[in-house]
């Protein structure tokens, strides 16, 4: 049997923030990239659907990063993400994701971060019975259920894509 890849330190965070949860021997370092949801879904094999994509974003006013987690499949809405905070969204650029999160774009996780974040989660992901996320790296990700990810994140599902 072959010797798993030596997760990077920031993949290493994930897994020690996911032992430290009760979810051990998780996260799985790919040797192609994982960076966007079809190449995650490439690697997994599994439907670019089942890929969470950890997107950030900034609320005005007052700057507070949102987490959205969104199925690989979709696209958020920034005006249903308006009327579900009631506040102005953008995108948050790479030194805010940084800052907030503690990982670079391409391979920000659901979990692990500084702080806690406000978190939605889109609501198709819930049909799944595994999901994929991001795990740190651009070529590092794990699987968890949508309940585990709701429990991690302490987010809520939410109607949070663009329609069509």
């Amino acid at each position: 049997m072959k010797e798993p890849l030596p997760l990077t330190p920031a993949a290493q965070r994930v897994q020690d923030a996911l032992t430290a949860l009760g979810m051990p021997g998780r996260v799985i370092e790919h040797t192609q990239p994982t960076r966007t949801a079809e190449e995650a879904a490439a690697a997994i094999g599994c439907a670019v659907a089942q890929i969470c994509k950890s997107l950030i974003f900034r609320l005005e006013p007052g700057g507070e990063p949102l987490l959205v987690i969104a199925s690989g499949a979709n696209r958020v809405d920034e005006r249903k993400l308006a009327a579900l905070t009631g506040r102005t969204v953008a995108r948050a650029d790479p030194d805010f994701v940084r800052l907030h999160t503690g990982f670079a774009i391409g391979g920000v996780p659901p979990l692990g971060h500084p702080q806690p974040l406000t978190t939605y989660i889109d609501h198709h992901l819930m049909q799944f019975e595994q999901v994929w996320a991001a795990a740190g790296s651009p070529n590092a990700v794990f699987p968890l259920t949508p309940a585990e990810l709701v429990t991690l994140t302490g987010g809520s599902p939410q109607d949070v894509a663009k329609a069509g």
